[in-house]
C-alpha cells in the first residue's frame, strides 16, 4: 500500500487520498506493534497519532517509507535524528492549530488572572484584568501570531524571547511582539505563555535563575512539553509563590505522581493537550497533512486525477486554511 491511516481522519481526507494514492485505513494497529510493523514493510507514508512512537527500530522495518504525517499532537514521540537518518521527512501543519491553540490561551489567561487573587493597594484580594497585564510569550510560533493580535486587541503589552530568532528580526516588529531576552521576558511578564517547540537541548530552559526572578504573582500558561520547564523549580515557585498559578496543556508522565516537585499542588492545573484540538483545526491539519503528502508522494496517473482534484475543491470551500 502507499499510506497507512492509523489516525481518525475526515472521511472526505481519506477518500481524497484513496483516489490518489493506495491508502489503508487502519487504527486497530495503533496497540499492535507486531501488526503495524508488517504493514509498515510495503508502505510510503503512515499518517500515525501521537501515541504511536516513530523510532530507529520502526523506521529499520520500513524500508519503502518516505513520510510521517501528523495531524494532532506535536513531534513529542517522533525521532526526528532517526527520521532524518532514514530519508523520512515529518509532514504536519503548526499553522492548522494557530487559532484554536491561541484562544486556548487567551481562555487560561483570563481565568488565571481572574481565578487566582493577588493583593491590592488597599489590602484586599482580587483579580486582575488582562488587558492592563503584559503577557510574555517564550517561542515565535504561528500561535504567538494570532495570540499577538487577539491580545493587542485587550490592550495588552506583548513581549517576547525565541532563541532562534535575532532581537533585530523584522518579523518581531510585524507580528507587534517587543522582543526581550530570556531573563527580562520572565521578570516582565504577568502572564508567561510558553509555546516554544521542544528539543532535548531545551530541556530546563526556564529554570531556577529565572522563575527566582519571576514578575511578583505571576501566572503561567504552557503548551510547549513540560520538559521546557525545570521540574523542581516550577514546584518551588508554585509553592512559595513567586508564581501564583500555571496551566500546563503538555505535562511528562510521572510529573504529578506522590514524591514528585509538582505532587499536590493546589494552584496547578493540567490539561491533555486541548489546546490545538478542535472541530475546526483538525480539519484544517488533516487536509494540510493529505495535500502534504500527496506533493511528497507525487499524483496518480490522470484517470483518478479529474475525480479528486473535485473532491478537493469541493472540501477546500468548507475548511480553508487559515494561512
Amino acid at each position: 500500500m502507499t499510506v497507512l491511516i492509523l489516525e481518525p481522519l475526515e472521511a472526505e481526507v481519506v477518500q481524497w487520498l484513496a483516489e490518489r494514492h493506495d491508502a489503508c485505513f487502519a487504527p486497530e494497529l495503533v496497540g499492535d506493534l507486531r501488526g503495524l510493523k508488517a504493514a509498515l514493510r510495503e508502505s510510503r507514508a503512515l499518517i500515525a497519532p501521537p501515541e504511536v512512537r516513530v523510532d530507529a527500530e520502526l523506521l529499520h522495518g520500513a524500508p519503502l517509507l518516505r513520510a510521517i504525517g501528523r495531524a494532532s499532537g506535536g513531534a513529542d514521540n517522533v525521532d526526528v535524528e532517526a527520521c532524518r537518518k532514514a530519508g523520512v521527512e515529518l509532514v504536519r501543519s503548526q499553522r492548522s492549530t494557530a487559532c484554536a491553540e491561541a484562544e486556548f490561551v487567551m481562555g487560561a489567561l483570563l481565568g488565571l488572572l481572574r481565578r487566582v487573587p493577588v493583593a491590592g493597594s488597599d489590602g484586599l484580594m482580587v483579580g486582575r484584568e488582562l488587558g492592563c497585564s503584559t503577557i510574555g510569550l517564550l517561542g515565535l510560533t504561528p500561535t504567538a501570531q494570532v495570540l499577538a493580535q487577539l491580545l493587542h486587541g485587550f490592550g495588552s503589552r506583548v513581549i517576547g524571547y525565541d532563541p532562534g530568532l535575532h532581537p533585530s528580526d523584522a518579523t518581531w516588529a510585524r507580528w507587534g511582539i517587543e522582543s526581550v531576552g530570556l531573563g527580562e521576558l520572565v521578570e516582565l511578564s504577568e502572564g508567561l505563555v510558553l509555546l516554544l517547540p521542544y528539543f532535548e537541548r531545551f530541556r530546563g530552559l526556564v529554570g531556577e535563575r529565572q522563575l527566582e526572578s519571576a514578575h511578583a504573582d505571576q501566572v503561567l500558561v504552557g503548551l510547549s512539553q513540560s520538559g521546557l520547564i525545570d521540574e523542581a523549580a516550577l514546584g518551588r515557585a508554585l509553592r512559595n509563590g513567586r508564581l501564583r498559578a500555571a496551566w500546563l496543556d503538555c505535562l511528562e508522565p510521572g510529573w504529578l505522581e506522590a514524591g514528585r516537585p509538582l505532587h499536590g499542588i493546589a494552584t496547578l492545573q493540567v490539561t491533555p493537550r486541548l489546546a490545538g484540538t478542535t472541530r475546526e483545526s483538525r480539519v484544517r491539519a488533516a487536509w494540510a497533512v493529505a495535500r502534504g503528502l500527496d506533493e511528497l508522494l507525487g499524483k496518480l496517473p490522470s484517470g483518478k486525477q479529474k475525480a479528486a482534484e473535485q473532491t478537493a475543491r469541493r472540501a477546500a470551500t468548507q475548511a480553508a486554511d487559515y494561512y
